[in-house]
């Protein structure tokens, strides 16, 4: 509340009041003092800010103003030029030589004290002659002074001799060092030959590392400087004249700071005060108290012993701002606190009781009278208007709470809380009502599950009407919150139900649920555990520990078994070779669940494998295992022989032998090729040939004085650097033959069509050669090679028709013999030309009569173009037995039969062949007697069953006659038609559904 105050603020130089208004230089802005034209001689001193308001005042720590003056004069003394300073200020030293910029550069011979300006120089050589002029910076005005040049000059009426170090810089003794402070210690001597300068400490014990030494040795640096630095230090300054020490203590002390502090209190009238404050420091602290910025003196009812203030009694006159004051010679700190004396009549603003107060029957009641008084006040508990005394069940304490044990219905009633001072008093009510304990009706009970079902964990209660309740489940001591994990868990049930649902249960769903129900007077909470079940895990570090040419023995390690033991595993490879990874034979067969190793076999030899390990359990397969390092099989000599050995053909003088290669994962080892051996049948002695590419299939063997079509016996084998592996087994095969020496006679070709050539000719006989067959050359021109065609038949045929040919065109054909070495001699070439095509128009106009079982048809003559074939006749396809009738006339009758249904269809005819057919007649058989047939016109319904506007299409194809017009029909006729349509005329909705005009639409 204090921010809520208007502050005021005043300063005070030496213990004076500043005024303001009446100090022109002087101006007080926002709580900072601005001072214009500082003067050394009125605004030195020590200053204080005073913050007040209307609790009171405190005030600020000290700040103190110090001006830095100018350099007044040089003194000089020998070889050292001091500076002398009447104001300390933060000075820095330097020297020039001669002239600037040409500054004295410090090293082992020469130093230039920080403490006193001074420049030393240890052994003075020809080359320090010259002027020497001190430089002063003060780092705060950044000011800087220079002294008169001082000239160097070398003695000329003796050389000095060696001599031992003389200490010219020390540090005094003692060093007072604040904490955390940098402190240096300075050391430096004068000598010949030039000392050297080391640092130790008395005590023995080393420097930690934070210390530090610069200018060759001639300053020690103590960095952030704590207690456990103080001591005694130590220079030594030798050569080998002999040495000197400079000795001196560094003492540690430490401003004042605060370990312990008071904090704001209000306390009512009569009640008594207690502050105490601590602080740290070397020297230690004294204490003081500060109220609204003045001393507060020990008498009477204000006692105060080091940092503590006691006041007793406490009366309105004592609020106020208090400070605590600690100091030493070091420094001064000051901390605040308000106190607030009160004294007001009771209220419950801030503590009512509540309108209505729930307990359940049996349970203990506690009733919390707290009002706000200063003094406190003195309370009483009444049930309506009576006035509750202490009895066996019920407690009235000291503090104003009101205790019911073992509550029954009789305790039902509004309680009020009275509370009195000499102020006034006040009270507070609520109505006390008594529920029946709430009762869990259904529990979740332990189960086991297998991850990817479901459950319901039940959680029911029977409660009092007047009670609102709450139902909350944990699981493994977490809440669940069912907005984020709304994918896996949901509550489900009426308000009386907790039940839990779990979707979709993965393994880390297993553990202990805990259903807690909250209500207005109890919790209750009833758990389960659950154990999810899972095929197992994939176990790990599959290791290949030793390798054959065709087994592995690995090792691996076990997954987690997932709520289910495992019962066994199985071993999967792959190869480059495989699709995928296969399962594979072990030693032992069945490899349980408590081996974790195996003996693979019927490996291939020389293959690069990875295996990878799967475990189960009575839930299922698991998840493979990583694969294995791939590891390949060591080699060995071929174990398969190439298969499907066979060959024969080829040219004249040549004995081809073919074979399936051998796959590459069966090749056993490097420098994988085949041996090939071959006799005469009868022979004895084998020939052999090696072929050393793998990939190979065949292979020839050529020379003049094989017989042709003469019988071989073959064989194939294969060989690595191993060695040789077997050979197939023994296969005839025939030395390649030569071509049929003799072309067919008496070749011959007539014109069946428009596209067809018939071509005879007389077998080849009498000749050495064998013949599988013919094949017919045929082409248009001699100058069109592309116009080639050709056709071959195999065994002992003497005609073959050549079709698909371009009409009214002369085509050149010729036969030849042929077998294995390829065709034979060609016969003299004949010529024959196609007939020209058919009318490319149907006949039209088509009209039929039906008497009984006989129908007449009537058409149009076809009449061909001068590019055309005449018309020689018209056929009549009857399709119900696939058959054609031929007539040369324009009319036919037909006499049909009553139990079939018919599709009749006429075409022109001419040399060229058959011409378009007509539209297709449809005649039905009758669904009563067979009678009368009825020619028909065919034609596809669309239809669409509407059900509550939506449409289910159906589509149906039907003979109708007399014909359908598409803009009349009526939904009788259509129904005729539609139960005379054969199911398979219809689409697959159309098959089941009943015919109801009212429910379609055509």
């Amino acid at each position: 509340n204090n921010y809520h105050v208007h502050h005021k603020f005043g300063w005070s130089l030496n213990g004076t009041l500043i005024d303001p208004g009446h100090d022109y230089r002087r101006r007080v802005s926002g709580g900072s003092l601005i001072i214009s034209n500082l003067d050394k001689d009125q605004d030195s001193g020590v200053y204080q800010c005073t913050a007040f308001n209307t609790r009171g005042s405190i005030l600020s720590r000290r700040a103190s103003l110090q001006f830095a003056c100018q350099l007044l004069y040089f003194s000089t003394i020998n070889l050292i030029k001091v500076p002398l300073l009447i104001f300390p200020a933060e000075l820095t030293f330097a020297w020039i030589f001669n002239q600037y910029p040409y500054f004295v550069q410090q090293d082992s011979r020469r130093f230039i004290s920080q403490e006193t300006g001074s420049l030393y120089i240890a052994k003075v050589e020809p080359s320090d002659v010259g002027n020497y002029t001190c430089v002063v910076n003060n780092t705060i005005t950044r000011e800087k002074a220079l002294s008169s040049p001082t000239p160097l000059v070398l003695r000329n009426d003796g050389v000095m001799g060696e001599y031992e170090p003389k200490i010219e810089v020390h540090f005094p003794d003692p060093v007072p060092a604040a904490k955390e402070s940098m402190v240096k210690l300075e050391c430096f001597a004068l000598g010949n030959p030039v000392p050297e300068i080391s640092w130790r400490r008395t005590s023995g014990v080393p420097f930690p590392s934070k210390v530090k030494m610069k200018n060759s040795n001639a300053v020690l640096e103590i960095p952030n400087f704590q207690q456990d630095d103080s001591g005694t230090y130590e220079c030594i300054a030798e050569n080998r004249r002999g040495k000197n020490v400079a000795r001196g203590r560094i003492s540690f002390h430490a401003k004042p700071h605060w370990i312990q502090t008071m904090t704001d209190s209000a306390l009512s009238i009569e009640e008594n005060l207690f502050w105490e404050c601590k602080a740290s420091g070397k020297p230690k602290p004294s204490y003081s108290w500060l109220k609204n910025g003045e001393q507060v003196m020990a008498e009477g009812r204000v006692q105060i012993e080091n940092g503590a203030l006691s006041i007793t009694a406490l009366n309105l006159s004592d609020s106020g701002m208090y400070q605590c004051v600690a100091e030493n010679k070091h420094g001064t700190i000051y901390y605040s606190a308000q106190l607030m004396v009160l004294a007001s009549a009771p209220h419950f603003s801030k503590t009512p009781l509540k309108t209505v107060l729930k307990a359940r029957l049996g349970s203990e009641v506690t009733l919390e009278c707290k009002p706000e008084a200063s003094p406190p006040a003195i309370s009483l508990w009444k049930k309506g208007n009576e006035i509750l005394q202490r009895s066996e069940r019920l407690s009235l304490f000291s503090n104003g709470t009101l205790q019911i044990a073992n509550v029954t219905k009789r305790d039902a009633a509004i309680y009020t809380c009275v509370a009195k001072n000499q102020f006034g008093s006040a009270s507070t009510s609520g109505r006390l009502i008594i529920t029946e304990p709430t009762r869990l009706t259904v529990r979740p009970t332990n189960m086991e599950i297998i991850v990817g079902e479901s459950i319901v964990l039940p959680c029911q209660i029977a409660s009092d009407p007047a009670l609102d309740v709450t139902f909350s489940w944990a699981f493994n001591g977490q809440l669940i919150d069912f907005r984020r994990d709304g994918d896996h868990y949901e509550r489900v049930g009426g308000s009386l139900s907790g039940d839990l649902m779990i979707r979709n249960i993965q393994l880390n769903h297993g553990g202990k649920y805990v259903c807690v129900i909250d209500t207005d007077v109890e919790s209750l909470s009833t758990s389960a555990i659950l154990v999810v079940k899972a095929p197992p895990g994939p176990p790990d570090k599959v290791t290949v520990e030793e390798i054959t040419d065709s087994t592995a023995q690995l090792s691996w390690t076990p997954g987690r078994d997932n709520g289910s033991p495992i019962t066994g595993y199985s071993v999967q490879a792959r190869t480059p070779f495989t699709v995928g990874w296969q399962a594979m034979d072990t030693v032992p067969e069945a490899v349980t669940g408590n081996m974790l190793t195996a003996t693979v076999v019927g490996l291939n030899a020389w293959v690069e494998y990875e295996f990878r390990v799967v475990a189960r359990n009575a839930i299922g397969l698991g998840e493979p295992s990583p694969s294995s390092a791939k590891t390949r099989t060591e080699d060995t000599i071929p174990d398969t022989a190439p298969t499907d050995v066979g060959g024969g053909g080829g040219t004249k003088s040549e004995l081809v032998i073919t074979w399936e290669p051998v796959p590459e994962e069966l090749q056993n080892g490097d420098g994988f090729g085949y041996i090939i051996a071959f006799r005469p049948a009868g022979v004895v002695t084998w020939t052999r040939a090696v072929i050393s590419t793998p990939g190979v299939s065949r292979y020839v063997f050529r020379n003049d004085t094989i017989p042709p079509f003469s019988p071989f016996d073959i064989k194939v084998g294969a060989y690595n650097n191993r060695g040789e592996g077997p050979f197939s087994t023994i296969t005839t095969v025939y030395s390649a033959e030569d071509v049929p020496s003799v072309p067919p006679k008496r070749v011959r070709a007539r014109s069946l069509s428009a596209t067809q050539i018939e071509v005879m000719w007389e077998a080849v006989s009498d000749m050495p050669e064998r013949v599988l067959g013919y094949e017919v050359v045929y082409w248009e021109d001699d100058t069109k090679p592309d116009t080639i065609g050709k056709v071959r038949i195999t065994g002992n045929y003497t005609l073959v028709n050549i079709t698909g040919l371009k009409a009214n065109t002369a085509f050149y054909l010729s036969v030849a013999a042929f077998n294995t070495a390829g065709p034979g001699p060609q016969s003299a070439p004949i010529n024959c030309t196609t007939k020209k095509p058919p009318p490319d128009r149907a006949p039209l106009n088509i009209q039929w009569t039906m008497i009984g079982s006989t129908l007449t048809l009537h058409w149009d003559p076809v009449v061909a173009t001068e590019t055309e074939s005449k018309v020689t006749g018209y056929s009549k396809h009857r399709y119900n037995e696939i058959n054609t009738i031929f007539t040369n006339k324009t009319k036919a009758e037909l006499t049909l039969s009553a139990s079939d249904n018919y599709l009749i269809q006429i075409k022109a005819l001419s040399e060229g062949g058959e011409g378009v057919g007509s539209e297709p007649i449809h005649i039905h058989k009758s669904p009563q007697s067979g009678f009368p047939l009825r020619p028909t016109h065919p034609v596809t319904v669309l239809l669409a069953l509407v059900i509550r506007d939506l449409y289910f299409p159906c589509s149906i194809l039907l003979d109708a006659n007399p014909p359908l017009d598409r803009h009349k029909v009526s939904m009788a006729r259509l129904e005729q038609d539609l139960s005379e349509t054969p199911k398979e005329n219809r689409s697959p909705f159309c098959r089941s559904v009943r015919w109801k005009p009212n429910q379609w639409r055509v």
